[in-house]
């Protein structure tokens, strides 16, 4: 056996190989594992993100396709137009103004001869075509207008009835003293003195009663009007001033003949009596709240006042200055003030008339003929 061995394998077996040994891995120090730390989880954001983005296309896709399949279905709706009809006058004044605006025409033909003759024709004379071309319906309609209003008493009738019996139609006339306004407020002094010197002058309170009344007649039903009765304290026919309207100056006329002050006082305890301590002072103020355009005051120009509730004293001329500056800030005009005055003292002439023409009135005084 040996033998036959030996015959099959005539060399001798070759040594194994030595295996190879590789080197180990030198470890990643601290830095190298940070830096693919970071690397990795940059790598995971930008998969992450890349992800996100196409399941958003992919939804945007899929919702743009379902959005054509559920379109809702076309509705026409005729919404309604509300339109106010123009009033018939106001279009026919359009309708004037605009045939108005139209060219006129206008007329140059001469006179001539077609063929010679033996005689030349003179020229036509020159005419005045306006005559000639039908009118302005606009003018037509404004001349309409204006009869209209003339009829309805707001011409002549406007003009007599502002006069206070006897004017020109120009304003109101209250003792020769002419005036123009829509609220008129009207003060009677009728304290003692007042009375006694308006009777020296043969005007006596009857006679203002009696004027007054005329006023009241007289003024427009778009007029607006009130009358205050003061001595120190002081009786207001209404708080605010009233329309002229027929009920009212029949109720003004009633107050005149009823609660007119004849006697040279006023008791604060009578009906409707204002108790007042600041005089005419006072009465100013409440003139202000009234709002007038103007005011008639008639007085002798002495005014007196129980400042602080202590006797009675004459007012200082200051004070008006003062009272009457505050009236014109509170009203959006300078009311004039006419005063008609009974014998006042040289003294409160002078500074009355100053105060009168600053405020745009006039003053007079009424003396005996």
């Amino acid at each position: 056996m040996s033998e036959i061995s030996l015959s099959l394998n005539p060399e001798s077996p070759k040594p194994p190989r030595p295996k190879k040994t590789r080197p180990p891995k030198p470890r990643p120090d601290a830095a190298e594992r940070e830096r693919s730390q970071r690397r990795a989880l940059v790598t995971s954001i930008l998969v992450g993100s890349a992800v996100v983005h196409a399941v958003l296309l992919l939804l945007f896709g899929l919702w743009t396709v379902a959005k054509h399949f559920t379109r809702p279905e076309a509705r026409f709706e005729v919404k309604k137009t509300v339109k106010i009809p123009p009033k018939p006058p106001e279009h026919k004044m359009n309708v004037a103004k605009h045939e108005a605006m139209a060219p006129k025409p206008t007329f140059n033909d001469k006179l001539v001869s077609t063929r010679p003759v033996d005689f030349a024709l003179p020229e036509l004379p020159q005419v005045n075509l306006d005559q000639m071309l039908p009118l302005d319906p606009s003018e037509l309609i404004s001349d309409q207008v204006a009869g209209l209003v003339g009829s309805a008493a707001l011409g002549s009738g406007l003009g007599q009835g502002l006069a206070g019996g006897g004017g020109s139609g120009e304003g109101m006339s209250f003792f020769g003293v002419r005036a123009q306004g829509e609220r008129i407020l009207l003060l009677f002094d009728v304290s003692l003195s007042v009375k006694n010197k308006a009777e020296a002058a043969g005007i006596p309170l009857e006679r203002i009663q009696e004027e007054t009344l005329k006023l009241i007649d007289g003024l427009p039903i778009s007029a607006q009007f009130s009358i205050i009765q003061f001595t120190q304290n002081y009786l207001p026919f209404n708080d605010e001033l009233v329309a002229a309207t027929p009920a009212n100056k029949e109720a003004a006329r009633d107050w005149v003949r009823k609660r007119w002050v004849t006697g040279g006082s006023m008791s604060s305890a009578a009906a409707g009596v204002v108790a007042n301590q600041t005089g005419f002072v006072g009465i100013l103020e409440r003139a202000a709240a009234m709002r007038p355009d103007v005011i008639f005051l008639i007085s002798d120009g002495s005014f007196h006042w129980r400042p602080g509730g202590a006797g009675i004293a004459r007012i200082p001329h200051g004070e008006f200055r003062g009272a009457l500056r505050r009236l014109e800030e509170d009203l959006p005009r300078r009311p004039p003030i006419h005063f008609i005055a009974f014998e006042p003292r040289a003294e409160d002439a002078r500074e009355w008339t100053r105060i009168v023409r600053r405020m745009g009135g006039e003053f007079r005084e009424l003396k005996k003929e």
